[in-house]
């Protein structure tokens, strides 16, 4: 086994994805894609896995018949089954009125659970990369994502695998490359229409500057990651002393609260109850929040938030909504 393959295979273990099985391999014929398949086959005896490939054309490319051409030649040498589907994107981004690159999102993803539901498949693997995690984080921070944004790309959610969410893109063009391995370029990934696709070129230069701009960002983010576990265990453990969600809001300990602890708290509250939960909102609710629990006695509201005293005087009750009229 070569070390490049031992490597992803020591990631693989020491994370504990927890795949074995049946697994449905999605790949385009891309570079992230091929490598994905060539390893999980190369890998597939030490961590017990059965292969099919899915591939999906989108038809939004004059080379997608050529593409899945490609994808085909390949299982065939891999000795693999490959499942195809032809999707209708521009159909249903018209009818949604969603995107092009949204709709092939859902389309495909909708596909690949039908497969994957129809033949007990344990697993979708995904290319996903150590570079779009990167790309994912810059884009959360664009949009003022908070907290949210230092959560890394998570190996397994729901029925993905990201077996490849700690591997550089690059790494992987010059693992195919060694192994003498073709893939297929997709050229509308260097045209500016997506926001992911401007951020790239710009991320190259900041890599020119930081090279390990990836792996430094990822263990922050694992790092953030356990920090926000630990503080969500706290405030787990005040719920039904300091606080409670009831009667479609919540109510707070009549005490002094910091306001650090009241943003967490109220973070963790609106998480549960659908609630929006804007940095700066919380920002804002917290310091007005702590001012009345220490001391006040009165109705009051911060906007669309009214807090109330509840009968036995030791809890306030805070909910969102209109205004209470007062007769």
């Amino acid at each position: 086994m070569k070390r490049f393959e031992s490597d992803l295979l020591a990631q693989i273990q020491r994370r504990g994805d927890g795949v074995s099985g049946r697994v449905l391999v999605a790949c385009s014929g891309g570079g992230d894609s091929v490598a994905l398949l060539v390893l999980l086959w190369t890998l597939r005896k030490s961590l017990g896995l059965e292969l099919t490939v899915a591939h999906a054309d989108h038809g939004l490319r004059p080379e997608s018949e050529e593409d899945a051409h490609f994808v085909r030649q390949l299982c065939r040498a891999l000795d693999l089954d490959l499942v195809e589907a032809t999707l209708g994107v521009r159909a249903h981004a018209a009818s949604r009125g969603l995107g092009l690159e949204m709709a092939a999102r859902e389309l495909r993803w909708d596909w690949l659970r039908q497969e994957a539901g129809r033949t007990a498949t344990e697993a979708v693997a995904t290319g996903h990369t150590l570079d779009d995690h990167t790309e994912t984080v810059f884009l959360r921070l664009a949009r003022g994502g908070g907290l949210g944004c230092l959560h890394p790309l998570a190996p397994r959610q729901g029925p993905r695998w990201s077996p490849l969410a700690e591997t550089r893109r690059a790494d992987l063009r010059a693992y195919l490359k060694a192994r003498n391995i073709p893939w297929r370029e997709d050229a509308t990934n260097a045209e500016p229409f997506t926001a992911r696709n401007r951020w790239r070129p710009l991320l190259e230069e900041i890599r020119r500057e930081a090279k390990e701009l990836d792996r430094h960002l990822f263990e922050t983010h694992l790092q953030a990651e356990e920090a926000e576990q630990l503080a969500r265990t706290l405030i787990g453990t005040w719920e039904g002393s300091r606080w409670v969600i009831q009667d479609e809001g919540i109510s707070f300990k009549r005490e002094v609260w910091s306001e650090r602890d009241l943003r967490w708290t109220l973070e963790t509250a609106f998480r549960r109850l659908g609630w929006p939960r804007e940095a700066t909102l919380l920002r804002g609710l917290a310091p007005w929040l702590a001012e009345r629990l220490s001391r006040g006695r009165k109705p009051s509201s911060w906007g669309n938030f009214h807090l109330n005293p509840e009968p036995d005087g030791g809890y306030l009750h805070l909910r969102q909504g209109p205004a209470p009229s007062r007769t």
